[in-house]
């Protein structure tokens, strides 16, 4: 592989600001790889290969690594003056809550009293928005968006900054680029790096994203949700074509998505950018459900299978940090 930048722009605002860029960053688009993508370009796609040697990342000297009862009451769904189909939404969630986690449409819409084609409508647009999971025998569940964003509530301790120590750890042992990602809705969002000290090397825009199906990080965010779900998805964004690498066919999807989720490990093989290989594992929460996900980003040729069990301890650290930061 040459040392062709391949570059884009205009990556989206994301809490917190860009970082400030290093004026030896090498930051200019392709226009002709953009008008070649057309309409499949991803929103804040930025994947980069640099050139020149950015030393803005700071080293760190961390201590690394070696039941519910089901209710019965129907809860109301109109609130004081509120906004009805928020109500709606917050309703069917409590009948989730009460009823473990996983609940089927009849249930739902039992307890919140909410017709049954009124509570589907709303459980699909929650679903579409990662709010809501629906499983592979038609149950309702909680989706990976409310976890993510409960990691991020003010009060918490900010999972980037629990995670940016082992990061830093990570990237020291395989001299590649580490990502912190979550899931919005369709995609992953970048929200953390830690990038080497090298001439060349691949690099996310904090607050860039992508959209699952292309990504070792959301392969297995989506077969975690099971079949069903990894099916719905296929359905709504088409699987579009990224690169000749781009897994179009949801059967393929499925495969190795649930596969790598069997593993506890997933690989990006070119999906979203020729000549760019990833890694990536999922972080848990206390309960065993995806919060967020881990990946190394590295030039194809040199991207090593062996780096799996690094980045699997890395995850690790990153959930007993969470852990004993939550008192668990």
């Amino acid at each position: 592989m040459t040392s062709t930048d391949m570059l884009t722009q205009n990556a989206p605002q994301f809490p917190p600001p860009d970082p400030v860029r290093s004026p030896n960053t090498v930051d200019s688009p392709n226009p002709a790889r953009s008008q070649e993508r057309g309409a499949n370009s991803y929103r804040g796609q930025s994947t980069t290969l640099l050139t020149k040697n950015a030393a803005e990342d700071s080293q760190a000297n961390a201590d690394l690594p070696a039941s519910s009862g089901r209710g019965k009451t129907q809860a109301p769904v109109t609130g004081g003056g509120g906004i009805q189909v928020i109500d709606r939404l917050v309703a069917l969630l409590e009948a989730l809550a009460r009823n473990g986690g996983g609940a089927s449409l009849k249930v739902l819409a039992a307890e919140t009293g909410l017709h049954p084609s009124t509570a589907f409508r709303i459980l699909a647009s929650a679903v579409e928005n990662g709010l809501i999971e629906r499983g592979d025998g038609g149950l309702y569940g909680f989706g990976a968006q409310l976890t993510a964003w409960a990691a991020l509530r003010q009060g918490e301790t900010d999972i980037r900054d629990l995670a940016r120590p082992v990061m830093e750890w990570l990237r020291d042992q395989v001299e590649e680029t580490i990502n912190l990602t979550l899931r919005e809705g369709d995609e992953v969002i970048y929200v953390e790096r830690a990038t080497p000290h090298r001439m060349m090397r691949v690099e996310q825009v904090i607050g860039s994203r992508a959209p699952l199906h292309v990504t070792a990080v959301g392969k297995l965010l989506l077969a975690s949700s099971g079949e069903a779900a990894v099916r719905d998805y296929a359905d709504r964004t088409g699987l579009s074509a990224y690169t000749e690498h781009t897994l179009t066919q949801v059967e393929d999807l499925w495969h190795q998505a649930s596969q790598s989720l069997a593993a506890g490990y997933a690989f990006d093989n070119e999906e979203a950018e020729i000549g760019v290989g990833c890694i990536g594992v999922l972080i848990r929460d206390r309960a065993g459900e995806p919060l967020a996900g881990l990946s190394i980003s590295a030039p194809r040729e040199r991207r090593r299978d062996e780096w799996t069990g690094l980045i699997q301890e890395a995850a690790r650290c990153i959930e007993e940090r969470l852990a004993k930061a939550r008192g668990s």
